[in-house]
């Protein structure tokens, strides 16, 4: 966190970058798809709005959702201060673009992305801002090769930002995006930040611009990739039992559903990340030596995918299907 004359000019630039931002990405998984974003421009009573994106019922995605808000309000809520209580009672601004792309194909992985940057302010002291966000992957049938590309692109996302950057986001982004009911990680990581301030506000902007724009690098080729490998009603159930998992997350853990609860945003826009489809199934677990279980033997559990690592401990080497 920050505290710095950060004006009205940054603020919009900040705004400007996230609109773009949110256009670039809505375009390429169109034209990718073949279907069109429905949008929803909305007001929020409180202060600000936004546009909610979403695309349901495509050929290539079954459901995902690209949003775009800017909200403020006379009060941080409670989970904007859980760990900063010093900003309680605060003022406070927050824009950013979150999505989430749940494709048809359960060989082709679901993607999460973030980008924000929130202000807190207090009369008579100095505005605190900070940006966060990230992106990662989660897959149903995993393949190193996708693994490796999703990680080499988030660690030349961090390069020019100090080599020990990519390390410590990957490593966040592990231990926030676990499942602790469950005992495992929702995926195979990737970056996550918050409360960055690093180098002060043209530097902080610029990381997380460059975080922004690497996630269309990092997923449209696995998308590419995947979404026509043939599949049966065996992946298709494992998949949206894998889903209910995103969902559980989702409704108990992720910081930005609670945030956007917690403040009165749009709940259909909040939500938007939840699958059009998904299943739980009372005590379910993988069939030893199946596909399924090898989610959960070599991709479920936090690893070094790049620089590329040899096996861990008590591991054969192979290809992963790649």
């Amino acid at each position: 966190m920050a505290s710095s004359g950060v004006g009205v000019a940054q603020t919009e630039a900040v705004k400007a970058y996230l609109m773009d931002l949110q256009d670039r990405i809505c375009a390429a998984l169109a034209a990718e798809d073949g279907g069109s974003f429905r949008e929803d421009v909305w007001a929020r009573a409180e202060g600000g709005g936004g546009r909610s994106r979403v695309l349901e019922g495509g050929a290539v995605i079954e459901k995902g959702g690209v949003n775009f808000s800017h909200v403020m309000g006379g009060r941080l809520p409670a989970s904007a201060t859980a760990h900063r209580p010093e900003l309680a009672g605060r003022s406070f601004q927050a824009m950013g673009v979150s999505l989430v792309i749940h494709p048809r194909n359960p060989h082709a992985p679901t993607s999460h992305a973030n980008v924000r940057f929130f202000i807190a302010e207090a009369e008579g002291q100095e505005p605190v801002w900070w940006f966060g966000g990230g992106f990662d992957l989660t897959p149903y049938y995993g393949q190193d090769e996708d693994c490796l590309h999703w990680h080499r692109v988030a660690a030349e996302a961090c390069a020019l930002f100090g080599g020990e950057v990519y390390p410590r986001l990957k490593q966040w982004c592990d231990e926030y995006f676990f499942i602790r009911h469950r005992d495992e990680p929702r995926g195979v990581g990737g970056l996550f930040f918050d409360d960055w301030s690093q180098g002060g506000f043209d530097t902080a902007f610029a990381f997380m611009r460059s975080v922004g724009d690497a996630y269309l690098p990092a997923y449209l080729p696995i998308l590419r990739r995947r979404k026509d490998t043939p599949y049966g009603e065996r992946e298709r159930e494992f998949q949206l039992i894998r889903r209910g998992r995103y969902v559980e997350f989702n409704l108990v853990y992720d910081r930005g559903t609670l945030f956007g609860l917690q403040t009165g945003g749009r709940t259909e826009s909040i939500l938007m990340s939840l699958p059009a489809q998904v299943s739980w199934r009372y005590d379910w677990r993988p069939e030893p030596g199946s596909a399924e279980e090898r989610l959960y033997t070599r991709y479920l559990k936090p690893r070094q995918w790049w620089p590329q690592a040899g096996p861990a401990a008590g591991e054969t080497a192979d290809a992963g299907g790649a």
